[in-house]
């Protein structure tokens, strides 16, 4: 079989922590999520994934997928014909782990990732491969022209990575083209991101992180009219997904919600909806 390759120390070598997480999950007897897909690209990659193997961090990239996960079903429960925008894709396989028959999908990031992309995924009537930066502001335009709302988009594991300058913009321009839109994203306090070099995951990867965010709540200040609708930490998931994970997982999380350690009340899921 063929293998394809990632170059180190680039933007494809981030993508791959969260990809593995995923491949590692599903091989789970009692998994958070099942991503079949996810183990069928790792093993077409030639890559020492080893490397990664028993980092905490594989665990916590698992229930942040599975948690927008939930909220872009809850989406497209809501509105089946609607439009999901990932953007910064990565190898992310959410289209084939959420109920998306009837919905329009765009699958954005940088065109060094989507070359690497395209190796595993094929476009489709109803999902475009979009070769852009999230701040390239001409994006937009394309899913404007092949879609309409409401919107969706997921930021995962994105913009913690931009100047906070950047974040703005993005943010300003989906309100603009886009309003009402909701839109999920993370986002790591200033502890977090000024002890990253220690980081499991991140010290064996060049990619840093940029924005510190205190509180979600600065969103809504930047963007009057933003509605923070939900702003959980790993320790505090939503009741619904906490009970639907496996038994192991729910000791661990009460674990961790007893220890309040700063590396993750500072990490915050959100589910926004901009004005």
């Amino acid at each position: 079989m063929t293998k394809h390759g990632v170059r180190p120390g680039t933007v494809q070598e981030t993508l791959l922590i969260p990809l593995y997480g995923r491949a590692v999950e599903n091989g789970k007897e009692q998994a958070a999520l099942r991503d079949p897909r996810a183990g069928e690209i790792v093993a077409a990659i030639d890559y020492d994934f080893s490397r990664f193997d028993g980092l905490p961090s594989l665990t916590g990239a698992v229930l942040r997928t599975a948690l927008f996960d939930l909220w872009v079903t809850d989406f497209l429960s809501a509105h089946p014909s609607g439009t999901v925008v990932e953007l910064g894709a990565g190898l992310n396989t959410r289209h084939e782990r959420v109920d998306c028959a009837q919905a329009r999908w765009f699958d954005l990031d940088l065109p060094d990732v989507t070359e690497l992309r395209r190796t595993f995924f094929t476009d489709t009537a109803r999902r475009t491969t979009i070769a852009a930066s999230v701040t390239d502001p001409s994006w937009p335009a394309t899913v404007e022209a092949d879609a309409c709302g409401p919107y969706f988009f997921c930021a995962e594991a994105v913009l913690p990575f931009l100047e906070e300058t950047d974040v703005r913009r993005v943010l300003g321009m989906i309100a603009e083209r886009f309003p009402g839109s909701l839109l999920a994203l993370d986002t790591a306090g200033p502890g977090i991101v000024g002890a990253q070099d220690d980081h499991d995951a991140l010290s064996k990867v060049e990619a840093r992180m940029r924005w510190s965010c205190a509180d979600p709540a600065e969103l809504a200040v930047w963007l009057p009219g933003t509605e923070v609708l939900a702003a959980h930490t790993l320790s505090g998931l939503p009741g619904r997904m906490y009970e639907q994970l496996p038994a192991a997982y729910r000791e661990m999380l009460d674990g961790l919600a007893e220890q309040r350690l700063p590396q993750v009340e500072e990490y915050r899921l959100c589910l926004v909806r901009l004005p």
